[in-house]
């Protein structure tokens, strides 16, 4: 599943790089998608242990490198990616926001492809449920069917926000305009959805009973979302 979210980056963004004024070259577009996808593996691993395993790393640090183990976090895979974003932004000259524009429509496809991986895997399944479509996953061991969470993080953080970034971003938009609307997009579909998926066992609910660490850690998407948007359309500089 990672195989086909970075080939649909590097095709996809051939896709724009090709395209009058672009400003991107296709060698640039295949260093792009390469150094993210370093910043995708690395921070999604660091993400996952300092986020959702933070004792467990404590007692034993080494733990940070059992990749074999599994674990990944979306959130963390995203933060390093903007730290590889800051990197590649000096090295080619490049606005960061431009980058960030550039790079925004190309992840949904790799979110998709990474839930219904989830949903193949049987792992990261929903809460119990007695609607007809609920699904017994047999790693959850208690016999009850559940919302199949990964499908619907598939349907809103893969499909739909795929078609609403590519078809937002095929015309000129503000500065940050196409970043804010994958930040805010994201943030809201991820906190709908965690109402629906089991929270993690090792933290269950971070608060009000309510509150998971996937809310928590996408809140700040979603207002740094919504205020590069205002910026965005305030300042009104074409990228």
């Amino acid at each position: 599943m990672y195989v086909i979210g970075f080939a649909a980056a590097w095709w996809l963004g051939n896709r724009r790089a090709a395209q009058p004024g672009s400003g991107w070259t296709d060698q640039q577009v295949a260093d792009l998608v390469f150094w993210g996808a370093v910043g995708v593996v690395l921070g999604g691993r660091a993400g996952y242990v300092l986020f959702y395993n933070f004792d467990y790393f404590i007692q034993d640090p080494l733990w940070l490198f059992a990749v074999w183990q599994g674990g990944m976090s979306f959130h963390g895979g995203l933060i390093g990616v903007l730290v590889m974003l800051v990197i590649f932004a000096r090295r080619y000259q490049k606005n960061l926001f431009d980058m960030g524009d550039f790079v925004a429509p190309l992840i949904p496809v790799g979110l998709g492809a990474g839930r219904l991986g989830n949903f193949i895997g049987g792992e990261l399944w929903g809460r119990p449920t007695d609607q007809s479509w609920g699904v017994i996953f047999p790693a959850a061991q208690d016999g009850l069917a559940r919302h199949p969470s990964q499908l619907y993080q598939m349907l809103l953080e893969g499909l739909v926000l795929f078609v609403v970034l590519w078809w937002f971003s095929s015309r000129p938009r503000p500065r940050m305009a196409v970043s804010g609307l994958f930040l805010l997009l994201y943030g809201v579909f991820r906190l709908g959805v965690e109402f629906f998926r089991q929270p993690d066992a090792q933290l269950g609910f971070i608060a009000f009973e309510w509150l998971t660490m996937g809310q928590l850690l996408s809140l700040p998407m979603l207002c740094a979302g919504g205020v590069m948007l205002l910026l965005a359309y305030r300042n009104r500089g074409l990228s």
